[in-house]
């Protein structure tokens, strides 16, 4: 059973573009945010908040959360939900908001454009020309028209993809394993199987979970029936970093583009350095693989939608006592 909002008042636990609050005060509501926060702080205070709006700043398990004993709602400023023990919140009657609709075009612009920039080998031909280095052979391109994508997971984020793709030629194959019937325009409804054996490129697009972690390991890649080209922009940990490394090794994997990485810290803002291992100085050394930092959904357009999202998600169910 939902609980009701006993008082006004909700914590920012980090910086969000200004809209969020603007329409949340508007309502009624009172927002605090305490940029120096720590975990005790935030353990002692917990009790006061009626909500709590966040991206990824601190962990809300169910020690945390059984703290709260007003909290009503959270609202989550993206997409995936591991940061939160949802099922826990659910049982003491908190609601979780999540905005997947908020970046998910930005997630599929950046999957479409980092999968160019690697399939053209536009990065290391960047580089070269930029030391005199003229060398064509060496940098042509593989086209991706005519090629078949497949795409794991077809909730926001594939979906977008799959539209992006739309004026390339591609074959577009969709798996998801908790969906039916979801052939459009954009991509055919296909098993795993279909996929191993068709499939040029690989995009993953599937929440962390226990059944997603280190999905894609050696027997995964291995079950492929070509090289592929594997893009990632969901979580890090879906993929098991020394089997990507030993697959490049190989030549199983063409290249690989990832906007997320295992070794990445709970708030996604770096990466733990002294959790590092070898395999991935490897892929970084690789001018076959492209490497960004967790910002596929982090445009100006998508901070201001994911602030839209969220704010409309929370006023639609809840109002000030």
């Amino acid at each position: 059973m939902q609980r009701p909002a006993k008082n006004n008042r909700v914590l920012l636990l980090d910086p969000n573009h200004p809209l969020l609050e603007e329409r949340l005060a508007g309502a009624g509501f009172r927002c605090d945010f305490f940029p120096s926060l720590t975990l005790a702080q935030l353990e002692e205070i917990i009790p006061d908040y009626a909500g709590i709006i966040f991206r990824s700043r601190f962990r809300l398990d169910a020690a945390l959360l059984g703290r709260a004993r007003n909290l009503c709602f959270i609202g989550r400023v993206g997409a995936g939900m591991e940061g939160i023990d949802v099922s826990f919140a659910a049982d003491q009657g908190i609601r979780c908001f999540n905005a997947p609709e908020g970046n998910r075009d930005a997630v599929g612009e950046h999957a479409l454009g980092m999968l160019l920039a690697l399939m053209n080998r536009m990065l290391p031909a960047d580089l070269e020309v930029r030391k005199g280095i003229w060398r064509r052979e060496e940098n042509r391109g593989t086209g991706l028209g005519g090629k078949c994508v497949g795409i794991v997971g077809y909730g926001n984020t594939g979906g977008a993809f799959a539209r992006r793709l739309s004026g390339f030629g591609c074959t577009v194959l969709a798996y998801d394993k908790y969906r039916k019937r979801y052939t459009d325009a954009y991509a055919a409804e296909a098993g795993m199987d279909e996929i191993r054996v068709k499939a040029d490129v690989l995009s993953l697009h599937v929440p962390l979970t226990p059944e997603t972690l280190h999905l894609v390991n050696s027997a995964y890649l291995g079950s492929f029936a070509k090289k592929i080209w594997l893009v990632n922009t969901s979580r890090g940990p879906v993929v098991d970093t020394p089997a990507l490394a030993a697959a490049l090794k190989s030549g199983k994997v063409r290249g690989a583009a990832l906007d997320v990485l295992e070794y990445e810290s709970l708030s996604f803002e770096s990466l733990n350095e002294n959790d590092i291992p070898e395999a991935f100085s490897e892929l970084a050394a690789s001018d076959r693989v492209i490497l960004t930092p967790h910002v596929a959904g982090w445009t100006h357009e998508s901070k201001i939608k994911l602030a839209e999202v969220i704010a409309e998600k929370i006023l639609a169910e809840f109002r000030i006592p």
